[in-house]
C-alpha cells in the first residue's frame, strides 16, 4: 500500500486545521507553515500558496535541520 502522505502532495489534502507559522519576517507575509501530521512528520506549506505542494519531513530530519540551524550551519543560506 502506498503512503497517502507524500511531498509534492497538494497542502489542502492534509486539512485546513492544524497549520502555523512557527515565525514570521518582514518580508510582507510570505511565511513558512509549519503542521504536525498524526504520526510525527511535519508538513511545510508556502502561506501565500496554501493549496500548493506541500513537503513533508520526518521528525528526525525537522529534528536535525533545527539542530544545525541552531548551530549555525545554515547561515550560509542568508549570508
Amino acid at each position: 500500500m502506498t503512503d497517502p502522505v507524500y511531498t509534492g502532495m497538494p497542502a489542502t489534502d492534509l486539512g485546513t486545521e492544524g497549520w502555523q507559522k512557527p515565525w514570521s519576517g518582514t518580508n510582507g507575509g510570505t511565511c513558512i507553515e509549519a503542521k504536525r501530521l498524526e504520526d510525527g512528520r511535519v508538513a511545510l506549506r508556502q502561506s501565500t500558496d496554501p493549496g500548493g505542494p506541500a513537503l513533508i519531513y520526518s521528525r528526525s530530519e525537522v529534528a536535525s535541520f533545527l539542530e544545525a540551524a541552531k548551530a549555525g550551519d545554515a547561515d550560509f543560506l542568508i549570508a
